[in-house]
């Protein structure tokens, strides 16, 4: 019995010490270096019926672009993440070590959709690309682009895009 209660306990405080050990932290339902922070802002995309606001956080240094929706068990349908790139470039992204299924919307420079790879498998490491140069791609819980009638074409305002 005494060797039962030293094991449970040992076992605890090696949790205990794992946790404390990790490099990562518990921020606002999120696992994110607690060095990395984003930027808040929001965008709309114009559909051909409607405009949809969307709540975002901005993900333009490489260490953010890294790290994006990793580790999110969720994400609300009027939020995001968009990723800026420095210039018009062939992007290729993956899903490994997100948590939750994503709609990734390509985005040339002016502000239009290219391109929709609607929800994304979480923690797959294959590819997800446009097929070609893009300014930017935008991250929305995944079945969002379908529910909102978001499609190739579209418009996508925010201060980044030149129209």
């Amino acid at each position: 019995m005494k060797a039962n209660k030293i094991l449970t306990y040992s076992f605890w405080i090696l949790c205990l010490l794992c946790a404390a050990c990790s490099e990562i932290y518990v921020v606002d339902n999120q696992s994110a270096p607690a060095s990395i922070t984003f930027k808040q802002d929001d965008l709309t995309i114009r559909t051909a019926k409607a405009a949809h606001h969307f709540a975002i956080e901005i993900a333009e240094k490489p260490d953010q672009q890294e790290l994006g929706l990793m580790h999110r068990t969720n994400l609300p349908r009027d939020h995001g993440m968009l990723f800026i790139m420095s210039g018009d470039i062939p992007v290729q992204m993956w899903m490994k070590d997100t948590l939750i299924p994503l709609d990734m919307v390509f985005i040339d420079q002016q502000g239009k959709i290219v391109y929709i790879a609607a929800n994304t498998v979480p923690e797959s490491t294959a590819i997800v690309t446009a097929g070609r140069p893009v300014r930017a791609v935008l991250e929305l819980a995944g079945g969002t682009a379908a529910m909102d009638g978001i499609q190739v074409g579209d418009r996508v305002i925010h201060s980044y895009f030149k129209p």
